[in-house]
């Protein structure tokens, strides 16, 4: 029983797979809601913490080869930033999980030039309510529909 606990912790930890699939799946198994909601919430923060500390490295590279190809900055990138200039870090942490994952609204705010610090505290303030939502409303549905069958 303790690996299908693993697999909850792995799964979250995932990109795309992440909580909005994994908290479901385990508390349908049968798993306790507050273990799956706790360990989903780690797995997925420690990948999400390492991309946010590890994105410097990437930045440098990236930069570099830009320069490299003589590249400057497309029509893409400009339209990306008007986007974040308008709806900004917050609104890309609280709607992540739901539209394009946790991880990829990291990188995304971390590449429009949020903070280590802003991008790590919106983005557990929306990992969190989301593993509450998904959590909650999956076990009270999970709930109502085994009392009715």
């Amino acid at each position: 029983m303790i690996y299908e606990y693993f697999l909850v912790f792995l799964g979250a930890a995932i990109p795309w797979f992440e909580i909005a699939v994994v908290i479901p799946l385990g508390i349908v198994w049968g798993l306790s809601p507050f273990w799956v909601m706790i360990l989903a919430f780690i797995g997925n923060m420690v990948t999400v913490l390492a991309l946010i500390i590890g994105f410097d490295r990437f930045k440098i590279w990236y930069t570099k080869r830009q320069e490299a190809k003589g590249k400057a900055a497309s029509k893409k990138s400009d339209r990306a930033k008007r986007i974040w200039n308008r709806y900004g870090l917050p609104g890309l942490a609280l709607l992540g999980p739901i539209l394009i994952g946790t991880h990829i609204a990291a990188f995304i705010g971390m590449t429009l030039g949020a903070t280590k610090k802003n991008t790590t505290v919106w983005l557990t303030i929306s990992i969190a309510a989301w593993t509450l939502v998904f959590g909650l409303l999956t076990a009270l549905g999970f709930d109502f529909f085994t009392d009715k069958i």
